[in-house]
């Protein structure tokens, strides 16, 4: 507790009525279930892209060079910008989909883009698994995109909103959590599928997508709107009644006219989007690269649970900081591990004992941003915006990850043919930087009520600089102060 207080300058934060109840947990669950679709494709892909006879029927200039020579150059194995594109394209698509997404949210509520996203992502995940050519494949993972961009741009919104601020971290990690468990579903499927001799597994891989699609639209349906969201479209009376119902009791005083003053605040705000402007296979052959990632997938979930469990204990700060910590120290070692046994010519393999190292490390990666970096890139920009820029917030948080996995994805294999080994070091040294800004410029957000934050950053000793207090309704009724951050 007296960390918190710190964080609000000295001020108890504020405590609401209202405990976990039934609907709530049962809301966020169903809720969170759009995390599969991301997560589904996350590693769907990967596996896709190197069966046998998905390489043969669109991308066989790939294969044969996969199979005229094994002693080639180990770095540049699978270097084409094609096969990149039918991973990367659908995150380009998400970038936009997530800027729209951010009107919709706004103006419609969150539950309207959860079922926009769920249908697209079903008619693109019918349109792959039955495509004939290279350019169905592209549609369809084009409108994969656009599903994740809508999901990945409402659901943490959604999720921070209608939790209480006391279970707000671990309730919205449960998007993160349904990432890793669609990724390991997906690892699960394409071991699976690989195995099949029709050679028609990547089809079964690739239209499984339909289930977490049905999943979130056959849920969104039934899930209720947020309080925020409610009251944002102009109806108070329904609104308090949908926060007396998910907090499970009648005393939400405090927080309804928290909700208020947040939603008075939104309204003046006409353009969000400007205001806030304004303001792989290395060394292992194809079935050992599926086991592999079956491991990492799976302590994916796994670690996924240590967040759930410490966000709400120990504070963002300290997941980030940890996590980003052995991430530095597995990159580093991976890459060097890597330069030891391919050098610079890319020519070698790795011993059983090397490889067994390898995935061990990469497992330790995947761990630290599983409990770290992956649930806290959701939940702290869901958390930070007020009312009036959260789904704007939340559209730049979304657009930004999918730019840079769109990046990755399209140049990573290039990068490796040209960077080698080096491109480990250079991963370790942009997490260097990040971690860095963590320590700097990331105040605590753990148990601050979701409007009450502006009040920590107007405490932080560099964004006090840009925050202006908005004491406009200050003491008003009685009420103790609530102060909201404005960029000057």
């Amino acid at each position: 507790m007296a960390r918190d207080e710190e964080a609000t300058g000295g001020r108890k934060p504020p405590s609401y009525g209202g405990e976990v109840n039934a609907f709530i947990v049962t809301t966020c669950i169903v809720a969170a279930f759009g995390g599969l679709i991301f997560g589904y494709d996350l590693g769907i892909s990967g596996g896709v892209t190197s069966m046998d006879s998905f390489l043969m029927k669109f991308f066989p200039s790939v294969y044969r060079k996969e199979v005229a020579d094994q002693n080639q150059n180990m770095y540049c194995k699978f270097d084409s910008h094609l096969l990149t594109l039918f991973t990367s394209s659908l995150y380009l698509s998400a970038l936009v989909a997530c800027m729209c997404a951010s009107t919709i949210t706004r103006k419609y509520g969150r539950k309207l883009s959860m079922l926009s996203g769920g249908l697209v992502f079903l008619a693109g995940a019918i349109i792959n698994a039955a495509a004939v050519n290279v350019a169905m494949l592209i549609v369809g993972r084009l409108l994969l995109g656009v599903g994740v961009g809508f999901c990945n741009q409402s659901i943490p919104v959604y999720l921070s909103e209608i939790a209480p601020a006391k279970w707000r971290g671990a309730m919205n990690i449960g998007f993160q959590m349904m990432i890793t468990i669609g990724i390991l579903a997906a690892n699960l499927v394409n071991y699976w599928t690989a195995k099949i001799e029709s050679g028609n597994g990547w089809r079964i891989s690739l239209g499984l997508a339909a289930v977490p699609a049905l999943m979130i639209t056959v849920g969104s349906l039934f899930l209720p709107d947020t309080p925020n969201s409610i009251l944002e479209r102009g109806d108070a009376a329904k609104a308090k009644q949908m926060l007396q119902k998910i907090r499970g009791t009648d005393d939400v005083d405090a927080e309804f006219e928290d909700l208020v003053r947040a939603s008075a605040a939104a309204k003046k705000i006409d353009r969000p989007m400007r205001r806030l402007l304004t303001e792989r296979t290395l060394g292992l052959g194809q079935s050992a690269s599926l086991m592999s990632s079956l491991i990492t997938g799976f302590f994916n979930v796994v670690a996924t649970f240590v967040s759930i469990y410490v966000a709400d204990r120990f504070g963002r700060r300290s997941l980030f900081l940890e996590g980003g910590i052995q991430m530095i120290i597995c990159q580093v070692v991976v890459g060097g591990m890597i330069a030891g046994s391919f050098g610079t010519s890319g020519t070698g393999q790795l011993s059983t004992a090397a490889a067994v190292l390898v995935v061990v490390f990469v497992t330790g990666f995947v761990m630290a941003f599983a409990w770290s970096w992956g649930p806290m890139g959701w939940l702290v920009p869901t958390e930070i915006c007020p009312l009036e820029l959260r789904s704007a917030g939340q559209a730049m948080n979304a657009g930004v990850n999918m730019f840079f996995t769109f990046v990755i994805g399209q140049f990573f294999l290039s990068l490796l043919c040209n960077l080698k080994f080096g491109l480990f070091f250079l991963f370790a040294a942009f997490v260097v930087v990040m971690t860095g800004f963590i320590y700097f410029f990331l105040p605590e957000t753990r148990n601050v009520p979701i409007e009450d934050m502006g009040e920590v950053f107007r405490r932080h000793w560099f964004w006090q600089k840009y925050a202006a207090v908005d004491d406009d309704d200050n003491n008003k009724g009685g009420s103790a102060p609530r102060r909201s951050v404005e960029l000057k």
